[in-house]
C-alpha cells in the first residue's frame, strides 16, 4: 500500500513528533511514578551522558523511554513501506546510539533502564517492580 501523504506531508507529520513531553511515554510514565509515590526523579538531565528521559541522581538510575518505532521494537515496529533504505538507517543508528549510551552509563556506575513505549501502556505494574529499587 502506498502512503496516502505527499512527501511534504508525511515529512511535516514526521517533524511534528516530539521527543519530549510525550503524552504516551513520558508523561504516562509521570503519572505511574505519581501512582505510585515513587519520589527522587528528574527529567531530561543533560549533565549525564545521554540525555536520559529519567533520573534517579541519589541511586544513580537512568532510565530511557523508548518509542517503538523510533527505536526500532522487535514486537511494534511496522516497517514503512516509502522511503524504506532511509528508515532503515534511521533507525539502525537509534539502535547503536542506545547500546552506546547504555554502555557508557553503566561504565560510570549508572544502572540504566529501558521501557518500550508499549511496555508503559501495557505492562506498568512490571515497570513499578523493575524501578522500585
Amino acid at each position: 500500500m502506498t502512503d496516502v501523504h505527499t512527501r511534504a506531508q508525511r515529512s511535516r507529520n514526521m517533524a511534528a513528533i516530539r521527543g519530549k513531553f510525550n503524552k504516551s511515554t513520558e508523561l504516562a510514565l509521570i503519572t505511574l511514578f505519581r501512582a505510585n509515590r515513587i519520589k527522587g526523579w528528574r527529567r531530561h538531565s543533560r549533565r549525564i551522558f545521554g540525555t536520559p528521559d529519567f533520573i534517579f541522581p541519589k541511586n544513580k538510575v537512568a532510565i530511557f523511554v523508548d518509542g517503538c518505532f523510533w527505536h526500532g521494537c522487535p514486537k511494534c515496529l511496522i516497517h514503512p513501506k516509502t522511503n524504506k533504505k532511509f528508515w532503515e538507517i534511521k533507525i539502525a543508528a537509534n539502535q547503536r546510539r542506545d547500546r552506546d549510551v547504555k554502555k557508557q552509563l553503566i561504565e560510570e556506575g549508572w544502572r540504566v533502564l529501558r521501557f518500550w513505549e508499549h511496555e508503559i501502556k501495557h505492562n506498568s505494574n512490571n515497570i513499578v517492580k523493575k524501578i522500585i529499587f
